[in-house]
């Protein structure tokens, strides 16, 4: 079954303007994961929302977001006021300019997704804008509201689609200073750096990622066989990647 679109718009450059749908390129579901089991009775675990001081359940109608200024203290914000100022989509991603994809510093890439043609019409729309951005060997970057928030979304070609990185704001990104500056300034000796690149060129190649296993995802899915001959739903290393334990 084809995944479902987690957006739907438009993609518009100037007076070119196609009916698009955005996809997750990555997923984490195909990993095995667990629940948590009730040894006694053999049933999942349930959580319930308490309050901290008094142990008593706290109903969702009665809950509320605060901002912690300091141990004992919140700013309340209501969902009403954080609905007002969530921004509306207007389904569009406008693209605002194009820039090199070298002069994007990888630290700001957040995730990618695929953008493809929505429904019949549009494709042709869609080729002249992909095209277009081939043609400049340029990222085009453009914004998008996706759960009431504006990203910033590096676009490029691929294949007869295009892949969006939706990317960080300045403020998310770390100072590499604050983790650099007691690094010692150590003066590199010509033999060991030369004893280096010739270890660097031997082991040279493509990046290949079937190349690398998930030994650890390997490691849970003999245990699980291990832990359910008795059953037969036992996974086996050949569905490990399509098989999900919920």
């Amino acid at each position: 079954m084809a995944p479902r679109a987690n957006w739907k718009g438009f993609l518009r450059l100037s007076l070119v303007t196609c009916p698009v749908a955005l996809f997750p390129a990555t997923s984490d579901s195909e990993k095995i994961s667990f629940n948590q089991i009730n040894r006694k009775t053999g049933h999942r675990i349930k959580y319930a929302k308490v309050d901290a001081d008094t142990g008593e359940e706290v109903f969702n109608d009665d809950i509320m977001k605060g901002y912690k200024v300091d141990t004992d203290t919140y700013i309340e914000v209501s969902k009403d006021e954080l609905e007002n100022i969530a921004l509306e989509s207007n389904r569009t991603i406008d693209i605002d300019e194009f820039v090199p994809k070298s002069s994007i510093d990888p630290r700001y890439l957040i995730r990618p997704y695929y953008l493809i043609p929505d429904g019949k019409i549009g494709h042709d729309a869609f080729a002249v804008i992909r095209e277009t951005i081939r043609s400049m060997d340029m990222v085009a970057i453009g914004r998008v509201v996706l759960t009431s928030r504006e990203h910033i979304i590096a676009l490029e070609p691929l294949d007869n689609g295009l892949m969006g990185t939706l990317l960080r704001y300045p403020y998310e990104v770390r100072d590499e200073n604050e983790y650099f500056d007691d690094i010692q300034d150590v003066k590199v000796t010509k033999d060991m750096l030369d004893l280096a690149k010739h270890i660097v060129n031997q082991k040279a190649s493509t990046f290949e990622p079937e190349k690398f296993e998930d030994h650890y995802e390997a490691a849970l899915t003999e245990l699980i066989n291990a832990n359910g001959t008795a059953r037969p739903s036992g996974l086996s290393r050949d569905r490990r990647a399509t098989t999900s334990w919920t």
